[in-house]
């Protein structure tokens, strides 16, 4: 199976935190949710595998592609959403796409001008005109419209009411049915994941605890559940795991 993301061995240290040989592997066409409490690694994780911060080592490959060596082949192929919106307030949307596609050799204006009919995004209105979630999909139609295989967000769903959160998972769906195109989605909000990702990577202080098939850890903590409180009968959550994880907990 070819792989969209292969992360190995990489570290990053701050004054107060260090990313510590973090590994994990994305096939191409599926979801991975990349799950951790606030302040766990996953943004310092994105930000090296986007080369907006330099790893002091380990490697990081994009469809076989080296993330520094070839960081302009690599940017061809995957787009990155944000919990943050970084379009001037005053731009119309139509300049939005005039402001970027420049940086892409196959942006494609008729599919920008689709995504923006079918999320209902007017070309007139001005981006502080548009509400949270209405931001969110101006992002991902940005993100879509130059045909990337990878799509990575950093928290997307943070401050978005359920219909809107309801909404992008939607499109995440139908951007992966392809099985050509992946995601790979942070999140702290587990219960996004629960309905969406083929794989599961957790972290916890900078370190992985868990990576894998979301079946794979869900029959583990079944286990674990029922052999320490006897109710092996029911699944636990995802959001039991991260608890169990952020008090000592190891997965094995």
């Amino acid at each position: 199976m070819n792989n969209a993301l292969e992360v190995q061995g990489l570290c990053k240290s701050y004054t107060d935190f260090t990313l510590d040989s973090v590994s994990f592997t994305l096939p191409a066409g599926r979801v991975m949710g990349f799950v951790g409490q606030n302040g766990a690694g996953k943004t310092t994780t994105i930000r090296c595998i986007l080369n907006m911060a330099i790893r002091e080592s380990g490697e990081v490959n994009i469809f076989g592609l080296d993330n520094q060596q070839d960081e302009l082949a690599v940017k061809q192929e995957l787009a990155a959403v944000f919990d943050e919106i970084f379009f001037v307030d005053t731009w119309r949307l139509r300049e939005v796409e005039k402001a970027v596609k420049g940086f892409y050799s196959r942006w494609n204006s008729k599919l920008f001008g689709e995504y923006l009919s079918k999320f209902g995004l007017p070309p007139g209105k001005r981006v502080k005109e548009l509400s949270r979630g209405m931001k969110m999909k101006l992002m991902l139609a940005v993100a879509m419209s130059h045909e990337a295989k990878l799509l990575i967000l950093d928290e997307p769903t943070s401050g978005l009411d359920p219909v809107a959160r309801n909404e992008l998972l939607e499109i995440l769906r139908e951007y992966v049915a392809d099985g050509e195109k992946s995601v790979f989605f942070s999140t702290h909000i587990t219960s996004d994941l629960e309905h969406i990702a083929d794989f599961i990577t957790l972290i916890d202080h900078g370190k992985i605890f868990y990576t894998g098939t979301k079946d794979g850890l869900l029959e583990h903590f079944h286990s674990v559940k029922g052999n320490s409180a006897g109710s092996a009968g029911e699944l636990p959550s995802i959001d039991e795991i991260l608890v169990f994880i952020s008090k000592g907990g190891q997965v094995s």
